[in-house]
């Protein structure tokens, strides 16, 4: 595993010192990338169980897995606020952004093993960057197998304590999970890669591409509709695919197969959808992110052409969820109705205020306490970073209360959003700065 660093308190404390998309018909531009062109969807590793999917591809159940004794986001109960947690208040929120480095067009940010930031550029690099006044030094390099048009290239990063874990577009436009163990000198060892998954795409655009384990300890994967506009091939509504979906699995890399699927996985058994799939009706969910407090999903979810949606699935409600694309864009009618059982966004914006949303990160940390349990995101042609603090649902109540801040504005176009081993902020920007948001 990666050779120990000392914790990035720096972004927290030290730093503060030093401080003292989307438009759309069949070509489009958003977050990851300029925008898009075309492919039919596959899963890959060899199926023990074969699942019914659209199109000419299949989706491989190798195996299934036991249950974890820590069920995160397949809890029973909604998260619940106490007494001895102050409320949110963003609004009395004094901060700025930090420049830490600048990189060739960074889309994810990710804290390793070591606690150092690991920085992916679309182009296909992965960067390692120790302290804030360290140059970032070359981790990995999968710029000859990354396809970079559109919303292509290196798209997300992961780690476990002995794998790495890279999203990618392959130079075929197919969505590519690869992982490796670790040499000796804690850098991927190459002769130990293991493709987990493959699904081809469509079109160029919407990737998604993000990846997150979540508190259960699985691995999930996000991926859109496949592309071009409109959902042309009708992904979003088809459980059955793995795009406009998120995926679950359990990786297996000592296993007879790169990938198990959890038992309680919604359609674990293939007859009414694809068996990694656990939340689908997306379009092209660029960041996702579980709050690492109660093991709420948050999603950032681009819209079409009139809305940006912001998704919210507390502990215990995502599994099967539908949000519905493309029968509506947001809670606007699109193709249709909004679909039975559908899920609706916490929030939503309008093109006035930017247009390709940017998941972001429930806040955790200790550098900015007015702003712990608020969600933070942005929009990459918005140039601003918002929060929103939901109140805990209620079964008896119809909709969770929402508010909604304007934290700074004029940041630049944001691409990702991370948070260190402490729990701070960091963030990407598609100009190649990398960010960390701390006290002003």
């Amino acid at each position: 595993m990666p050779r120990p660093r000392p914790r990035l308190i720096w972004l927290a404390l030290g730093l503060a010192l030093v401080a003292a998309g989307c438009t759309d018909s069949d070509g489009e531009q958003s977050a990851g990338a300029d925008p898009p062109a075309a492919r039919a969807t596959t899963a890959a590793p060899a199926p023990t169980t074969a699942s019914p999917t659209s199109g000419s591809g299949t989706s491989a159940a190798p195996g299934t897995s036991t249950p974890r004794s820590d069920p995160g986001t397949t809890a029973t109960s909604a998260p619940t606020t106490t007494t001895s947690t102050p409320r949110p208040d963003p609004a009395a929120a004094s901060l700025t952004v930090l420049e830490l480095a600048t990189v060739d067009r960074p889309v994810d940010v990710v804290s390793g093993p070591d606690d150092a930031l690991y920085v992916a550029e679309q182009g296909g690099r992965a960067l390692r960057l120790e302290a804030a006044a360290g140059t970032p030094e070359v981790y990995l390099d999968l710029s000859d197998r990354v396809s970079t048009g559109n919303e292509q290239g290196l798209l997300g990063l992961e780690f476990t304590a002995d794998r790495f874990y890279a999203s990618y577009t392959d130079t075929d436009g197919t969505s590519m999970l690869v992982s490796w163990a670790f040499d000796g000198a804690g850098r991927p060892d190459l002769a130990s890669e293991q493709v987990v998954l493959r699904v081809e795409q469509p079109f160029a655009n919407h990737n998604g591409g993000d990846l997150a384990f979540g508190p259960d300890g699985y691995l999930y994967w996000s991926l859109g509709d496949g592309g071009s506009g409109g959902d042309p091939q009708g992904h979003g509504q088809n459980p059955a695919t793995l795009l406009g979906s998120i995926l679950r699995i359990e990786p297996t890399p000592d296993g007879p197969q790169p990938y198990a699927v959890p038992p309680d996985n919604p359609f674990a058994d293939g007859r009414q959808g694809a068996p990694e799939v656990w939340v689908y009706g997306l379009r092209n969910p660029w960041r996702i992110s579980f709050d690492s407090a109660t093991g709420d999903l948050w999603i950032g979810d681009v819209g079409q052409s009139t809305v940006e949606e912001v998704d919210h699935l507390p502990a215990g409600t995502a599994a099967g969820a539908n949000l519905g694309w493309n029968l509506v864009e947001g809670n606007e009618p699109f193709a249709g109705e909004p679909p039975e059982g559908h899920v609706p966004p916490v929030f939503t914006y309008g093109r006035d205020e930017g247009v390709s949303v940017i998941g972001g990160v429930m806040y955790r940390g200790s550098a900015l306490p007015t702003l712990v349990g608020a969600y933070l995101f942005s929009d990459a042609f918005g140039g601003w970073i918002d929060a929103l603090v939901v109140e805990p649902v209620d079964a008896a109540a119809a909709d969770p209360a929402v508010e909604h801040f304007r934290l700074l504005a004029d940041v630049g176009p944001i691409s990702a959003f991370g948070q260190t081993a402490d729990g701070e902020v960091v963030l990407t920007s598609l100009d190649g700065r990398v960010l960390a948001l701390v006290p002003a």
